[in-house]
């Protein structure tokens, strides 16, 4: 394959994530909605335009920078790392499925609501944003685009830290969720 038509099929991939991302948004929509009906309530709202500007960044920066600035793929590289993307992927759609309509890209949740404890929430209490965070490293280092990786990681775990923060404490005050879950660490089984 020659350079070009690896470019080609890594923007391919990268418009393939996008448009998950976009039927996520969906899906998000009808679920928040629906938690809504069932007296819902949303915390973080200042926070969320600045987790979708740095999605959004992130999934027009990965085919930019190969473009631009002429990154390689790298066999060894770019299929270990194709690997770990589809391991976030199977994590992501994991959870989400665990979640069903209680899922979201916002904080809204129903106080009192017991927190779910089933799928990837036996082990973590954020498996949604482990494979985030997978993401995050794999998709642009499938075409050696290491600048996206670092710089978008890194705005990544701005937002998350803060994400989190919200997210933890607006369940904590509402519902059981410190008990339930507060000794599970939040993304990596042997860590807390």
């Amino acid at each position: 394959m020659n350079w070009i038509d690896s470019w080609l099929v890594y923007t391919g991939l990268v418009a393939a994530v996008a448009s998950l991302r976009l039927f996520e948004l969906a899906v998000s929509r009808r679920n928040i909605a629906r938690l809504r009906a069932r007296g819902a309530v949303e915390f973080g709202e200042a926070l969320y335009p600045w987790m979708v500007a740095v999605h959004s960044g992130f999934l027009l920066s990965c085919p930019t920078e190969v473009w631009l600035l002429d990154r390689p793929f790298r066999s060894p590289l770019g299929y270990s790392m194709l690997a770990v993307l589809c391991l976030a992927a199977g994590i992501r759609w994991w959870a989400i499925s665990t979640l069903g309509d209680r899922w979201s890209t916002r904080v809204v949740f129903v106080p009192g609501e017991a927190p779910v404890t089933g799928g990837p929430y036996r082990w973590l209490r954020h498996p949604n944003y482990l494979a985030v965070i997978l993401e995050f490293v794999a998709l642009p280092l499938i075409h050696t685009a290491w600048l996206t990786a670092v710089v978008f990681s890194l705005a990544n775990a701005f937002v998350l830290v803060l994400r989190i923060r919200t997210e933890e404490a607006s369940l904590s005050e509402r519902s059981e969720y410190s008990r339930a879950m507060g000794d599970r660490p939040r993304f990596h089984p042997g860590l807390r």
